[in-house]
């Protein structure tokens, strides 16, 4: 797809990007990165996963790769940050 820059962080594997996304004729500013499933933010966990994620990509760039699906408003793609899949960087959720 092409380069963008995160603009919030929902929790440990939902973010906001800008521009928006375009992709099957949605589009959004919701992502869903494939590869891992951080604990929900909620449970035990899920706010030192959003903050992990927080501080690896807030305000920086991402490469939005291969999309798969729209789930719930997310486009539920490859994302790569600074060359390597985001999920490499979470092998705990994975």
């Amino acid at each position: 797809m092409s380069v963008f820059t995160v603009t919030a962080i929902i929790d440990g594997d939902t973010f906001e990007v800008t521009p928006r996304w375009k992709w099957n004729g949605d589009t959004g500013t919701r992502v869903r990165p494939t590869g891992y499933d951080a604990t929900e933010l909620h449970a035990y966990g899920g706010q030192a996963a959003k903050n992990k994620l927080s501080n690896l990509i807030l305000g920086k760039e991402v490469d939005l790769r291969t999309a798969h699906k729209i789930d719930r408003g997310r486009l539920v793609c490859d994302v790569y940050y600074q060359g390597r899949n985001l999920a490499d960087y979470f092998p705990e959720y994975q």
